[in-house]
């Protein structure tokens, strides 16, 4: 079968590889759709595992079903999660199920850019979702991303009626718009250095927006009665934004960290002005079982009704090159689709 090979965001080959085999508690499937998350270019974490077949915003149909599977048949219409938890582990038990060891060491075989995938027994447990009729394949493709923006917001306590400051319009940014103005919340706004996204970021949710020309902190006071953000939320991958993060979230506020700065980089934390000001750090990584069935939920009963509209780019698995380098580039595209 065919997969598209990952060596670095300039170079992804399509070879040849075996078609997977199955074995008892097993599931084999037919990839359909797969997008192209932003962490899926981020050199600094995944050049130095390459090359590898990427892919893990995945929807697709069974095809193969092993020996003592009975939960699952052929032909169902499938999301796929590729990072289970063992649900069994102090962290686990506690809520924190992208901390669990098992999350960290699991996966499916090979990847969503291929024309079909191996899925273990273990994810075959705990990882695999059946599409309800309402939800396309390539609407499937949001689960993923969709449920790790839900679980950041949640561990949050984003309250009906609070500003919301989004730093950064890239899917991640345009998905926690949406999504806080799913949830109620009162004033969204966006800022971003690239045209082309402060547009999408408008089209699809957010009241004002804030050019890279325009001064933060004073336009932020003028457009909220001289108050910061209550909540920030941080999906620029770089430690630039991190101070005027800490400018514009308002006493008592909540600063999330969804995108985070590469490996290394040590960001100075300014304590005391936080400890007098109560100002709560957060960080949030992937998603447990409950944020990908709330996601499921959410798609369903189209609380978020524009996803399929941000969708830029469907390309066949031969163009999967061109599609890291649309993503990569992040000028203009949002969502970009491989559709094997």
């Amino acid at each position: 079968m065919k997969v598209a090979v990952y060596y670095h965001n300039q170079d992804v080959r399509i070879e040849e590889i075996p078609r997977p085999q199955i074995g008892p508690g097993e599931l084999l499937v037919k990839v359909k759709a797969c997008g192209i998350c932003g962490s899926d270019v981020m050199e600094w974490y995944r050049r130095k595992k390459a090359p590898l077949v990427l892919g893990h915003e995945m929807c697709g149909e069974i095809v193969e079903v092993g020996e003592k599977v009975n939960k699952y048949h052929l032909g169902q219409r499938v999301f796929v999660s590729h990072h289970v938890p063992c649900n069994t582990c102090r962290y686990c038990l506690h809520g924190h199920h992208t901390a669990c060891a098992t999350l960290h060491s699991t996966n499916f075989d090979p990847g969503g850019f291929s024309e079909y995938i191996r899925i273990p027994e273990l994810n075959v447990n705990r990882g695999v979702y059946v599409l309800p009729d309402e939800i396309s394949f390539e609407e499937g493709t949001f689960i993923e991303p969709l449920a790790c923006v839900y679980r950041g917001q949640r561990l949050t306590g984003l309250e009906p009626g609070s500003t919301v400051l989004v730093i950064g319009a890239g899917i991640s940014g345009l998905l926690h718009i949406q999504l806080a103005k799913a949830l109620g919340a009162g004033k969204i706004i966006s800022t971003d250095i690239q045209k082309y996204r402060l547009s999408a970021a408008r089209k699809f949710g957010a009241e004002i927006i804030i050019s890279e020309k325009e001064d933060l902190v004073p336009r932020i006071l003028q457009i909220n009665n001289q108050r910061p953000a209550d909540l920030v939320i941080i999906c620029a991958g770089t430690d630039t934004v991190i101070q005027p993060a800490l400018q514009c979230v308002d006493n008592g506020g909540t600063i999330l960290f969804f995108a985070v700065p590469p490996a290394g980089v040590q960001v100075p934390v300014p304590i005391t002005d936080l400890w007098r000001r109560e100002i709560t750090m957060k960080t949030s990584y992937g998603a447990s079982p409950a944020d990908i069935l709330t996601a499921i939920e959410l798609i369903k009963n189209k609380n978020l009704p524009y996803l399929s509209e941000m969708i830029t780019h469907r390309l066949p698995l031969e163009e999967t090159g061109l599609g890291f380098k649309l993503v990569a580039e992040a000028k203009e595209s949002i969502k970009v689709l491989i559709n094997p």
